[in-house]
């Protein structure tokens, strides 16, 4: 596959990633306010380490753009 035609696929990606992480966090918060604070520990980690992947996803969607 030719990486320009990989962009809107990848945008999707992104756009699915970033919905995902936002969903993930606001559990996580609900759970926060909850008893369940190892198990929101744990999905704030996994939020960041999405976050993290979200932004990187970003950056290769930008230089994709650029080249």
């Amino acid at each position: 596959m030719d990486a320009a035609k990989a962009g809107p696929q990848l945008s999707s990606v992104a756009t699915a990633l970033t919905e995902l992480t936002t969903r993930l966090g606001d559990l996580a918060e609900a759970l926060a306010q909850t008893s369940g604070d190892e198990v929101a520990n744990g999905l704030f980690e996994v939020e960041r380490v999405l976050r993290t992947a979200g932004r990187r996803l970003d950056k290769v969607l930008d230089d994709l753009t650029e080249s």
